[in-house]
């Protein structure tokens, strides 16, 4: 963690929350081989001595692992390690180095894989005639061959698959407002990975609930991160979230979440789902992209736009070449997969594998100055198609009325085994959420059933004055006069002097039961009962006509 400043090993629960960096890594007593961390706009240099800070402790608990291990006694085993045949390896080598080197060079993806995969079947065929039964070791060879020349070309020539140097990103392109319905979406494709991401918002109560051995929580920002098999060509069956879709959806969550707006500020439950509809490689950060448009495009007003790269490694002895938005290839034949999101500010999310035996500091700063050159270039993108997030919501979108009450009142507003707050929602079709500190969220799409609702609650809730005048409905008559309920669950009476400024003979020769009268509250008794004027009304408004209403 990083609290004031200081960098701090296993935080407290009651530090994690103020600490700008939630940092985790993992490694050996030379090397760092692993680092997941979400964060609050930091700088890259605050990364660097986090991680360095954190493998300073590894050292330690590396020692304490290898005092066991002595204590302990037993001999490590040994493990022989499978070798093909170098005669064999030769000639396979020999036979197929120039055209798949030719093959390796197609730039794009496709194309590529289907002529490595033709020189493979032909190589395949010409040696299985003179070994039948090494057909494994043939295939093993081919791979191996594949992935030396892709490292030497990018270390000794600087030239990757696709034609690229070293610090190309590939052809960047944004679209904003594609599903017209959804409260917001956007489109981001880099090369050949392209992500849809939706946006939808929902009432405060929509928020997920997370029920676990703890307190129970919950979160009110939701990201998720859909990989169907077409994306990568693949026909196969559709299943539930896998390790992928969890891991990516979780990291592009962590990238956006210190840019959402808090609940006083925008009272909604968020939800982004991103569609991987093509991928050639960190499909999570176009994931990040295509979210910060849909939430730029549905009007939420989040804190700064965050986008994100993926960065490479090839290394061999002291020879490195850092790479720039890394393609599916370079991912699997590489030494270190670098994800990096954030602002222009700093950097919210970050995941990085190593698979090299050694990353030095100075190859780690290297990396992360070039990932931030790469993501303020997409940025600059995003910023060209949607400068800054709309002024206005979605007309799809809920609008949100808050109101704040006497936290004594919220039973008014619930009634008797929540027969109130039902009412309201069935005559207006809108969502009420009630907190326990009297904030009401009222959520509705049509604009005029949403003040319906706030001018009910507000009537349910307000205090009766004397001397107010409010518009009511006949419920009773007596021959001594009327009862008006003019305001939710408060009656009163209009004595049949007080019905007209003009001599009453009958009480029914003036209202009805179920008709709006207006009535000014003349006096509250010490008994509570109230006492209402329709004739001191009409004097004060000017008004005398009554509503009629069915009895």
């Amino acid at each position: 963690g990083l609290v004031d400043g200081e960098y701090i090993i296993n935080p407290t629960l009651e530090q994690a929350e103020k600490s700008l960096l939630h940092l985790v890594v993992a490694g050996t007593r030379d090397n760092v081989l692993m680092v997941e961390a979400g964060a609050k706009e930091v700088s890259e240099q605050q990364i660097l001595e986090a991680i360095d800070f954190g493998h300073k402790k590894i050292i330690e608990l590396v020692a304490f692992q290898e005092k066991i291990v002595a204590e302990v006694g037993k001999e490590k085993q040994e493990v022989p390690l499978y070798l093909p045949d170098p005669e064999l390896e030769e000639a396979v080598r020999l036979y197929a180095l120039d055209n798949l080197t030719a093959a390796i060079r197609t730039e794009e993806k496709l194309a590529r894989e289907e002529k490595i995969a033709a020189v493979k079947q032909e190589v395949l065929e010409h040696f299985l005639e003179e070994y039948p039964e090494q057909e494994r070791e043939i295939k093993d060879i081919l791979d191996t061959i594949v992935r030396a020349r892709v490292r030497q070309l990018i270390l000794e020539e600087e030239i990757r698959p696709d034609g690229r140097s070293l610090r190309d990103i590939r052809p960047v392109s944004c679209e904003v407002g594609v599903l017209p319905r959804v409260h917001g979406s956007g489109l981001f494709t880099r090369g050949q990975t392209q992500v849809l991401t939706a946006l939808t918002l929902g009432a405060v109560s929509d928020e997920q609930i997370l029920d676990g051995l703890g307190n129970e929580e919950s979160k009110r920002f939701m990201h998720h991160y859909n990989f169907p098999p077409y994306s990568v060509g693949e026909a196969r069956p559709m299943r539930g979230p896998g390790r992928r879709e969890i891991g990516h959806g979780a990291l592009a969550e962590r990238a956006l979440e210190g840019v959402i707006p808090d609940e006083t500020e925008f009272p909604y439950t968020i939800r982004l789902v991103s569609e991987v509809l093509e991928s050639n490689g960190s499909s999570s950060m176009a994931s990040v992209c295509g979210s910060t448009l849909a939430l730029m495009d549905g009007g939420v007003p989040i804190k700064a736009p965050v986008a994100g790269i993926a960065m490479g490694l090839v290394s061999e002895g002291d020879q490195y070449k850092i790479l720039t938005d890394i393609q599916g290839m370079e991912d699997f034949l590489g030494d270190m997969d670098f994800k990096v999101a954030g602002t222009s500010s700093g950097i919210t999310a970050l995941q990085m594998d190593i698979k090299a035996t050694s990353l030095t500091s100075q190859v780690l700063a290297e990396a992360l100055e070039q990932a931030r050159e790469a993501r303020l270039f997409i940025l600059g993108k995003m910023l060209a198609t949607i400068r800054k997030p709309r002024p206005n919501l979605s007309p799809y979108a809920p609008r949100i009325i808050i109101i704040e009450i006497d936290p004594d009142k919220i039973r008014d507003v619930i009634g008797p085994g929540g027969k109130t707050v039902r009412k309201i929602t069935e005559e207006t079709g809108v969502k009420i959420d009630i907190e326990d500190d009297g904030k009401i969220f009222i959520a509705s799409v049509d604009e005029e059933a949403g003040k319906k609702a706030l001018k009910m609650v507000q009537d349910l809730t307000r205090d009766v004055e004397i001397g107010g005048i409010y518009t009511g409905r006949v419920t009773r008559l007596m021959n001594f006069g009327a009862f008006v309920e003019f305001l939710p669950g408060k009656e009163g009476l209009v004595h049949i002097s007080q019905l007209s400024p003009n001599r009453v003979k009958r009480v029914e020769d003036v209202v009805r039961v179920g008709d709006e009268i207006l009535v000014k509250v003349t006096e509250i008794d010490r008994q509570g009962r109230i006492n209402l004027s329709r004739k001191q009304a009409i004097n004060s408004t000017g008004k005398t006509g009554v509503k009629e209403g069915k009895a």
